[in-house]
């Protein structure tokens, strides 16, 4: 019996060393905990994400080219135009006075031409007259009929007969000056009545009324003139977005897009591009610095939002000025392509010679020049360096062109981990996301 007691109390004392043992064993398990994934084959679109406000994609600043007092705003806020209608009209009474002053002077000033014209014309006659009698005198006093004083006399009312015909040439060339003045005085002063008259120069809604009959507008001569209203195409409205320079060498006009509009929540429209600027601007960053960007227009397609258009007001958009949008152009698009998480993805210096220790590892260190995108793999409980060749990708996948094939496990986090710290042949080993980051605190 006390045998069969000394064999159970024994094989009690077994287990418990076993049991210690194993929980000393997984406790000085040195092998990096890591998160996984296979290489899978699959569909990836290119995005280009940016933020940016609703216009119409043609639209006219209304302001007056001279300044007065409106006494017809025949229009209201929202209301559809026509190209010529009828928006405003400035009174025009200081530039009739204007056009009739402008008028006189003209008339006067062709009356002056007209008589320099008859005066040349009389200065010519006497200079015929004159130059008839100085060639006979000439002769005369050549054959030394005449005296050097008769000759002398007729010399002088010749120079004299001359000088008054260039004179009379000068004055009529002057009042024909004086007279193409005042026709273009006239054609001012008539241009600026007309201009009093305000209409519109496309066809349109009214948007953005910020003037009232009897309001004093300032014209455009001076300074930018009183903005008094916008006319708008609202059929056609575009989203204007600032896209980033590393980004703007993918987008493409024609490029398909979806926007989302704040306005409309769980709603996506379509979009294509239309317009790339090739000026870049400057734009504030979240951290206060500047940032390069440039302009991309996005037409909001209407078949997207046709069932949001007021029936009894087609020319009415669902979408109004100013809306803010955010928009993601599709800028390329891989089919069935072997891809694995962005995060697998790092950098290593291309050449055995370079590895360093894990910690001792600093890329910043390192020649760009020198640098190769690759993955670390699981094989046997390590980690293997494996240099890949990438194309494009979207918000989660990167498209692996070379150096993996599909059903790889390689290590996907953790990123500073995966991104400094580990080197070809580190043990690792596949944890949960909880354990790997619990860990990591």
């Amino acid at each position: 019996m006390k045998k069969k007691k000394y064999w159970i109390i024994g094989g009690i004392i077994l287990i418990v060393l076993i049991v210690i043992a194993v929980w000393k064993s997984q406790n000085t398990d040195d092998s990096k905990p890591v998160l996984s994934e296979e290489a899978k084959v699959r569909n990836i679109i290119e995005k280009v994400s940016a933020n940016g406000k609703i216009q119409p994609e043609k639209s006219v600043d209304i302001s007056p080219e001279v300044p007065g007092e409106i006494i017809e705003l025949p229009i209201n806020e929202g209301q559809k135009v026509k190209k010529g209608d009828l928006l405003a009209k400035i009174n025009p009474d200081i530039y009739i006075a204007a056009v009739n002053r402008a008028e006189a002077s003209l008339n006067s000033s062709l009356a002056n031409a007209a008589n320099s014209r008859a005066r040349l014309e009389q200065a010519k006659a006497r200079l015929i007259n004159t130059e008839n009698i100085y060639n006979r005198q000439k002769k005369l006093f050549d054959d030394g009929v005449i005296s050097q004083q008769e000759f002398d006399q007729t010399k002088a009312d010749y120079d004299i007969a001359v000088a008054e015909k260039n004179a009379a040439q000068e004055s009529l060339q002057a009042a024909n000056f004086n007279a193409k003045s005042a026709e273009a005085s006239v054609k001012e002063a008539r241009d600026n009545l007309e201009r009093t008259t305000i209409k519109a120069p496309i066809d349109g809604t009214v948007a953005g009324l910020q003037v009232e009959e009897g309001e004093r507008v300032v014209g455009t001569a001076q300074m930018s003139g009183t903005k008094m209203m916008l006319v708008a195409d609202l059929t056609e409205m575009e989203v204007n977005v600032e896209v980033n320079e590393s980004d703007i060498v993918r987008v493409k006009l024609g490029d398909e897009a979806e926007i989302e509009v704040d306005a409309y929540t769980n709603r996506t429209f379509k979009g294509v591009v239309t317009e790339i600027s090739n000026a870049s601007s400057e734009s504030a960053a979240s951290n206060g610095s500047q940032l390069t960007v440039f302009e991309v227009k996005v037409r909001i397609l209407r078949d997207s939002y046709s069932d949001l258009v007021d029936q009894e007001n087609p020319h009415l958009s669902p979408f109004r000025p100013g809306m803010n949008a955010s928009v993601e152009i599709f800028t390329d698009k891989a089919e069935d392509v072997l891809a694995v998480p962005i995060q697998a993805v790092t950098v290593r210096p291309d050449s055995s010679t370079e590895v360093r220790k894990t910690y001792e590892l600093k890329l910043d260190e390192v020649d760009e020049d020198k640098l190769r995108e690759c993955v670390f793999l699981i094989e046997e409980g390590k980690a293997v360096k494996k240099f890949v060749e990438t194309g494009i990708q979207d918000n989660k996948f990167i498209e692996i062109k070379s150096g993996l094939e599909e059903g790889q496990t390689v290590i996907t986090g953790p990123y500073s981990l995966i991104s400094k710290e580990l080197t070809d042949g580190d043990a690792v080993s596949t944890k949960s996301k909880m354990e790997v980051y619990k860990k990591e605190e």
